[in-house]
């Protein structure tokens, strides 16, 4: 039972995704059941010609599923139904068009300068669409080649910007390397500085010892 409920359903569901219009035949009247069987209560009674939504199609039954435009649901026998509307709107329709066709030439003539005028119309409409869209595909084409060299410019900064990034490097490593030099340089005036400092005070030891010795040894031969 509860897989025949679920195919039921599934089937429903399918019947609804594949809906479409469908018309009562040229029957005086049609019973609308509330099951596909005569056993089932009738609903209402539908009218030749009138349209219902159909929802699904039982072959084994005869019945259709349809759905009338307030909303109600039931099932008729599928035989009943048919693509188009019944002959009594058809003819109806024809007859409304023959009647058309019948008006007065000055009737049919102001249609024709309406439907000119119209044409007219569009034609203008449509070179003016024409020229907007040559317009749009020349500011597409501009924007393109902005967006082209925008690609080339950002580029072009990345590598400056890599030049500089490595500029900055070297000029740092040349400051380093004067700041070295500089202290090199300091440190060995500093050297040549202590160094005659030093000869200076020896000398000065030295020399009074050597000029008293010669003097002492002249001494000694007199």
């Amino acid at each position: 039972m509860t897989r025949f409920l679920l195919l039921l359903l599934c089937l429903c569901g399918l019947g609804q995704a594949l809906a479409e219009t469908r018309y009562i035949t040229d029957i005086a009247q049609i019973e609308l059941r509330k099951g596909e069987s005569t056993r089932y209560k009738i609903l209402r009674y539908l009218t030749s010609g009138e349209a219902v939504e159909e929802l699904g199609t039982n072959k084994r039954t005869g019945y259709s599923r349809i759905r009338t435009r307030d909303g109600t649901t039931g099932y008729v026998l599928t035989r009943q139904l048919q693509d188009e509307p019944g002959a009594r709107d058809r003819l109806v329709a024809m007859e409304a068009r023959l009647a058309e066709f019948q008006q007065a030439p000055d009737q049919l003539a102001v249609k024709l300068s309406e439907l000119r005028s119209a044409h007219q119309k569009l034609k203008a409409d449509h070179e003016a669409l024409g020229q907007e869209k040559e317009q749009l595909e020349e500011e597409l084409a501009s924007i393109k080649y902005a967006s082209t060299n925008l690609v080339a410019i950002t580029q072009e900064r990345s590598d400056l910007r890599k030049s500089v990034a490595d500029l900055t490097g070297q000029v740092a490593d040349l400051r380093q390397k004067n700041r070295d030099l500089k202290n090199e340089t300091n440190q060995r005036w500093f050297l040549i500085g202590a160094g005659v400092v030093i000869g200076a005070i020896l000398i000065g030891l030295i020399l009074p010892h050597i000029r008293f010795r010669r003097r002492k040894t002249d001494w000694g031969t007199l």
